[in-house]
């Protein structure tokens, strides 16, 4: 009898250390990102492949930077998917909404049409809660079938507030940010103009 009783007691305190957990968030960079409406059709479209980022985010856990170089892994706060597969989709809609144009990577174009090759390496991705927000990017713009490639780098640093929510909006900002230079380089390319960084 009292087995049971220790069984029972022994089970409603895992049940009760369970209900007790904190809920898990999930947070995406693209949300909100890219162009209400659909594209009219475009003179080029562009490629963007997958991204690369420093193996110490490449995790689902949000990995937030704290003073003396200590960082923590936060097991509550997670990326609805990897971060790099988070930024390569949040530059995909910033770089088509900017540009009014289709990202065609792993689809079939069109005969003959004119195809922009975005590749990106994220070197630092910084999340410092209540401070700033940071992406650090060298990235590459090149017409598929040309051997010409415009190679550059975009730092963009976003003060936030308090809350992980506004850590997560100061990173779509800084890729909003990346996207537009980006951007501006695909659209001199496609003018015929010299891009500069």
């Amino acid at each position: 009898m009292m087995r049971v009783y220790a069984a029972a007691a022994a089970l409603a305190l895992a049940l009760a250390g369970c209900a007790s957990a904190p809920p898990e968030h999930f947070y995406s960079l693209s949300t909100g990102l890219g162009a209400a409406a659909a594209p009219a059709p475009a003179a080029y479209y562009i490629e963007v492949p997958a991204v690369t980022v420093p193996q110490q985010v490449a995790r689902n856990q949000l990995v937030v930077t704290l003073g003396g170089g200590r960082v923590d892994l936060l097991e509550q706060e997670r990326w609805s998917q990897q971060p790099a597969a988070e930024v390569q989709q949040a530059l995909s809609l910033a770089i088509t909404g900017e540009l009014g144009t289709v990202d065609v990577f792993r689809t079939p174009a069109p005969e003959a049409a004119t195809v922009y090759r975005i590749s990106t390496n994220v070197q630092r991705f910084e999340s410092a809660p209540g401070q700033y927000a940071l992406i650090d990017a060298v990235w590459s713009v090149r017409k598929v079938g040309d051997t010409q490639v415009l190679t550059c780098r975009s730092v963009a640093q976003e003060s936030v507030s308090a809350g992980y929510d506004e850590l997560v909006a100061g990173h779509r900002r800084a890729i909003t940010r990346i996207g537009a230079d980006i951007s501006k380089a695909v659209r001199a390319l496609a003018q015929g103009a010299k891009p500069a960084c």
